[in-house]
């Protein structure tokens, strides 16, 4: 085989790589389709109590770190900034780059706990944040943040100051 026939044949081969890369994708973003972030800003009568800068991991369904949701706005990694806020209104923001701002209400959180590995990361035993979340009325979720201004085990707490009682303090839902 020529030089030229071999470089054809490994074009050839990334490009149908690439292609059932996409439709992998999209299938997924299809599948996921009807699970919508909860979008809005801190509501009146929050009151911020911790912030956290760090990489935003994935969001996985619950108890399968390996089975990454394509979510609109929480499908990829990114930057991210984790505000707490108690109050009134307690819960949980997240600031995800290029992303409008999540918020997610303290009575839709399942529990928080540390982990450590999630889809593409593995990381020192219990450096990943696991927060478990209602997405819908049912559905339950686990989005992964690596807190790089404080420690797994900080942030797990502060989200943990600002549940009630009721709820799971640990990783069981």
């Amino acid at each position: 085989m020529t030089r030229e026939g071999a470089l054809l044949v490994m074009v050839a081969v990334a490009l149908v790589l690439l292609a059932l890369g996409v439709w992998a994708w999209r299938r997924r973003t299809r599948r996921d389709g009807g699970l919508v972030a909860p979008v809005g800003e801190l509501p009146v009568g929050a009151v911020e109590t911790a912030s956290v800068s760090g990489l935003y991991v994935a969001t996985t369904r619950h108890d399968e770190p390996l089975e990454r949701l394509a979510i609109r706005g929480l499908g990829f990694r990114s930057r991210v900034d984790v505000i707490v806020a108690g109050g009134a209104a307690p819960g949980v923001a997240i600031d995800l780059t290029g992303q409008p701002r999540l918020f997610i209400r303290a009575d839709r959180i399942v529990s928080v706990d540390q982990a450590t590995v999630a889809i593409d990361r593995v990381v020192e035993k219990q450096g990943l944040t696991r927060l478990c979340w209602r997405i819908d009325g049912e559905s339950v979720v686990d989005s992964y943040f690596r807190p790089q201004t404080a420690s797994a085990r900080a942030l797990a707490e502060a989200i943990r100051s600002v549940l009630t009682p009721t709820q799971t303090p640990g990783g069981d839902a």
